[in-house]
């Protein structure tokens, strides 16, 4: 992942959740940071789904239509 420069904006967390990340000597920053990264990465992913399903459901009717393209050249 590429570092960023550090940026101290405030979020709000739960409090007992924050203390057991204490308790568990956790890098809570770093969890957060985590936390974001994939909730980003899940969203973009949704919205790519959403952008091309028109394509992949063209792409899935004409291989159910004539089978994939090259299928005769399978070993499996």
């Amino acid at each position: 992942m590429v570092q960023a420069a550090s940026a101290k904006d405030k979020i709000s967390i739960d409090r007992a959740l924050l203390a057991e990340a204490t308790d568990l000597k956790l890098d809570v920053s770093r969890a957060a940071e985590d936390g974001i990264a994939r909730a980003v990465k899940a969203e973009k992913e949704r919205l790519w789904r959403i952008e091309n399903a028109e394509a992949i459901a063209a792409e899935n009717t004409d291989i159910e239509k004539h089978g994939l393209p090259l299928a005769k050249y399978r070993l499996f």
